[in-house]
């Protein structure tokens, strides 16, 4: 009898990525990477004006120039869907679209104008210098503070937000009556998204109309419906393939322009077309919003909150409502009896804002949790006391219990390994040389959430499995999860295992984002391998002699290729003999993961962290350098530590960039955006970037998710901006409500 192979569980143990290798090799394709026989490029001429209208578009030198093929304006571009629910994508929020080429009318600064298609990306370059456009322009607004007076409540709220909960008890009233009360506005900048690749659509043109789509996004299954709705095309014309997105962080949620362009020339030329977005380019769409806001805390001497006042003003486009949850996150944080939470928005003449990285989070706990941090000191109380004083059990936003909340035990982990306990409360009280020393902390939470979610598992004789769903890889892991995920339930090596993602002909997935991607594709995975094994356990049973006959499922053991009874390993049948009794050499399932509606009813599911920070800041230069993170992150499950500490340290890295760097200045007198490159808006770099460490604590949470997941792509960088200004407020005694938190301000 041959040894019984030592079968090896892969989730929970830290694995390398599975895509690690194509990525560094140059293996794996990007959407601009993919290519035609006859592939001809389009380059985009933008709007030099906010607002107004096109006049005349002088097109003749261009179309002159060697190479060019085509210009498309509003004037000439084919015929496409009229009404504007047409151009509406899965994740769109209230109002009417963007329409690329629609009309003469310029909405923002940067709108695209006109299509330079050429036979080489140089020539159409070229040609769109030599594209002239005139206009009359008329007065635009890109200020938000000169439309407050003007902010309004969306009549319309948007999918999958959750709108501020109504008034509880008398937030006012209590707060004027609080024995010590801390109020301030909060001021959060623009930022724009800057993944590795740029948007980027290579439209490949397969004759009868059929078009093979390579684009950057986050879900082929929305750009393939948008594209068909938008084209009049049946979705068996459009297949969207995109294996590999090289950073989206929400800016590929939704289709982008180059998409809607690239599909357009496709068409008309009737041959295949790439269009790249440059990085100037970049700064033309989807962004984090400029946001303002204002906290009222009231509470007794003790600390114990009495009155909670959050409202938020957002700048959104003029043609839709974009909204985010920004205020939310006090009122579920907390236990208070009087809470107030509101938040409007503000037309401006820009692009409308994107969901940007935990849309909302991050900016709204910048508020909330600087201002529990001046709560602290009116109050005499040590910021991690005053957070457990006012601890809650339960949403009280929703009035549900949460799934599970593992908060607590995340201040006492972080608090332990940071070194909390030998802080000097008083402000300018430590320093080394000419820097002052700073530590601060902040609380984190997001959303835990799962969708509809469908995967297809195929396991053939040889021991090889493949599982597939049309879901994205975002840079996150999630080819590496899964292909763990199946690995386990067989008892295969990953190397047996192959997963096939970012593709329209796969099972339905929704578009990844939200951190819910792991929790539902994952159950969906799963799910989909328990019924084949569920077969392959019968046809088992069916062999001649079988040893597992009379045997349960739920007693027997997947590993090395056998099916083996768990209590007597010596009675098993391989996965050949199994599918050789069934007359089959494959065998294959599909199945759909639904989010529990008992569950959620019952309870809220979030993801909860603490954050400790260590800055310096020089005192006479203003520099701040964070230079010890300690974050103690309750996340569920954690199917992968290695990948999973990924996720948590690019989101610190990103509330870095937020807190002391990341800011996209708009002209107002242009309406533009002025710094829109990578030499001018600054991200954190390697030298910005010193020990981070990311504790995971234990929780258990079969409510959230049936694999017990909630995610992590978020919760990272949630509270890292609030964490920074404190401790940038305890090294220096300035508390400054502006983000970024520059030279200028810490100097100012």
């Amino acid at each position: 009898m041959p040894p019984i192979p030592n079968a090896e569980t892969h989730v929970g143990s830290p694995r390398s990525r599975v895509d690690g290798r194509a990525k560094v090799t140059g293996g794996a394709r990007y959407s601009a990477e993919f290519t035609a026989p006859d592939l001809a490029h389009g380059y985009v001429v933008n709007s030099t004006v906010a607002k107004g209208r096109i006049t005349g578009i002088d097109t003749a030198a261009a179309l002159a120039a060697p190479g060019v093929l085509a210009v498309f304006t509003h004037e000439n571009r084919p015929r496409t869907a009229w009404f504007s629910y047409k151009y509406q994508d899965e994740v769109a929020p209230p109002g009417t679209p963007f329409r690329p080429l629609y009309d003469d009318k310029v909405v923002y600064s940067g709108q695209p104008v006109a299509l330079v298609v050429a036979e080489s990306f140089d020539a159409a370059r070229h040609g769109a210098s030599l594209v002239r456009v005139s206009y009359q322009a008329e007065a635009h607004e890109t200020d938000l503070t000169s439309r407050m007076g003007e902010a309004y409540e969306p009549p319309k709220k948007r999918s999958g937000i959750s709108p501020p909960p109504k008034p509880r008890g008398d937030a006012p009233g209590a707060y004027a009556d609080s024995p010590v009360k801390v109020s301030g506005g909060y001021w959060a900048a623009y930022e724009h998204h800057n993944p590795m690749e740029p948007h980027a659509t290579t439209v490949v043109w397969e004759g009868g109309g059929k078009l093979l789509v390579h684009d950057k996004n986050q879900g082929v299954l929305n750009a393939q419906s948008y594209v068909s709705s938008v084209f009049g095309l049946g979705k068996d014309d459009v297949r969207v393939v995109t294996p590999f997105v090289g950073g989206g962080f929400g800016s590929g949620l939704r289709p982008q322009y180059q998409l809607f362009l690239a599909v357009m020339a496709a068409l008309e030329l009737r041959r295949s077309v790439r269009v790249v977005l440059t990085r100037d380019q970049m700064f033309t769409h989807v962004y984090r919003p400029n946001t303002f806001q204002t906290v009222k805390l009231g509470a007794n001497p003790d600390g114990t909150l009495r009155s909670i006042q959050h409202h938020s003003v957002t700048g959104t486009s003029q043609f839709e409502d974009y909204q985010e949850v920004v205020v939310n996150w006090t009122g579920t944080l907390y236990h208070c009896d009087n809470v107030e939470l509101t938040q409007k928005l503000a037309k401006l003449d820009t692009y409308t804002p994107g969901d940007m990285r935990a849309p909302g989070a991050p900016t709204g706990l910048f508020a909330a949790e600087s201002a529990m941090d001046e709560l602290a000191y009116a109050t005499g109380v040590d910021p991690i006391e005053l957070r457990l004083k006012n601890y809650t059990e339960h949403d009280e936003n929703e009035g549900k219990q949460f799934s599970s909340k593992e908060l607590r035990a995340c201040y006492e982990v972080g608090a332990e390994r940071f070194g909390w306990s030998e802080r000097n409360p008083e402000p300018r009280s430590m320093r080394e040389g000419r820097e002052l020393i700073g530590w601060g902390m902040a609380s984190g939470a997001w959303e835990a959430q799962m969708m509809k979610t469908s995967a297809r598992a195929v396991l053939t004789a040889d021991g090889k499995l493949e599982v597939a769903c049309a879901t994205a890889d975002i840079g996150t892991g999630t080819y590496t999860i899964l292909t763990q995920i199946g690995a386990d339930a067989f008892g295969l090596r990953m190397e047996d295992v192959t997963t096939r993602l970012g593709d329209t002909t796969l099972p339905y997935s929704p578009v990844e984002g939200g951190s819910w991607t792991a929790a539902s594709a994952g159950t969906a995975v799963q799910l989909a391998c328990e019924a084949v094994r569920e077969k392959l356990f019968k046809h088992a049973q069916k062999a001649s002699g079988s040893p597992l006959a009379g045997a349960k499922l739920d007693a027997v053991s997947f590993a090395g290729g056998r099916i083996e009874v768990t209590a007597d390993p010596d009675r098993f049948v391989t996965i050949a003999d199994a599918m050789r009794a069934g007359g089959v050499d494959r065998l294959e399932a599909e199945e759909t993961a639904n989010p529990s509606k008992i569950d959620q009813l019952r309870y809220t599911g979030y993801t909860h962290s603490a954050i400790f920070v260590e800055v310096r800041v020089d005192e006479e230069l203003g520099v701040v350098r964070v230079t010890r993170v300690v974050d103690a992150v309750a996340a569920g499950k954690i199917l992968n530590p290695k990948t999973a500490r990924s996720q948590v340290v690019g989101g610190i890295v990103w509330g870095i960039g937020m807190a002391l760097e990341e800011e996209t200045l708009p002209d107002h007198n242009l309406g533009r955006f002025m710094n829109h490159n990578l030499a001018e808006y600054h991200v954190p770099v390697a030298a910005d970037v010193q020990g981070i460490e990311v504790i995971f604590v234990d929780e258990h949470d079969t409510k959230v998710s049936p694999i017990g997941v909630k995610g992590l792509g978020e919760i990272g960088i949630v509270g890292t901006a609030a964490a920074i200004a404190n401790a940038i407020y305890h090294a220096t005694g300035k508390r400054i409500r502006d983000m970024p938190i520059t030279i200028d301000k810490v100097l100012g």
